[in-house]
């Protein structure tokens, strides 16, 4: 009896921003994720908006040739109280969605608190603890220059847990212990 070869796909995270966008992409082999990459697109010394949009555009269409990626997940925007802000960070997500969308690349979208709740257990995770459980899960050393790759890295991480662990995240976690009693296998 011959064994069924493990599937093999590349996702690409993107927590969209105009000031840092952040990114991570990884590879995933039946239930086995691992990291190829990550980093951040810094546009805080463009002045204007459009220029902004334009290198978040060709930075994530640059990622997209250089990795091959097979989808691509987003962070969508929360919802806050600045309209001006919400409308910066709907463009630069639209932006990058644009370039995926140009290689046809399905595109999915996970809300801050859906990401957070997948890496960690907990929705009101902070930046750090997400940041933490990534470098355990991934077995990285490095702590990224911005927590904004991390953050990137965070949604393509969601993505993957969507098909693969305990089902997707169709249980929710009354906190750590009852998450990482459940989730041993993503626990190093």
């Amino acid at each position: 009896m011959q064994r069924e070869k493990a599937k093999e796909r590349i996702i690409l995270g993107i927590d969209p921003g105009t000031v840092v966008l952040g990114y991570g992409i990884v590879k995933e082999v039946g239930s086995k994720i691992s990291l190829i990459s990550m980093g951040v697109v810094k546009m805080g010394h463009l002045d204007d908006h459009a220029l902004k949009l334009q290198r978040i555009f060709k930075k994530t269409t640059a990622l997209i040739e250089q990795y091959k990626p097979d989808c691509m997940a987003l962070e969508a925007p929360f919802y806050g109280k600045n309209v001006q802000v919400m409308l910066k960070l709907g463009r630069a997500q639209g932006v990058a969605m644009a370039a995926g969308l140009n290689f046809d690349l399905p595109i999915f979208e996970y809300s801050p608190r859906k990401i957070k709740q997948a890496v960690t257990g907990s929705g009101n995770a902070t930046k750090e603890q997400v940041a933490a459980m990534l470098k355990n899960l991934l077995q990285f050393k490095e702590t990224p220059e911005f927590l904004d790759a991390t953050d990137g890295l965070a949604v393509a991480v969601c993505h993957s847990f969507q098909k693969i662990g305990t089902g997707g995240n169709s249980k929710s976690y009354s906190g750590w212990e009852s998450f990482a009693k459940d989730n041993a296998s993503r626990i190093k």
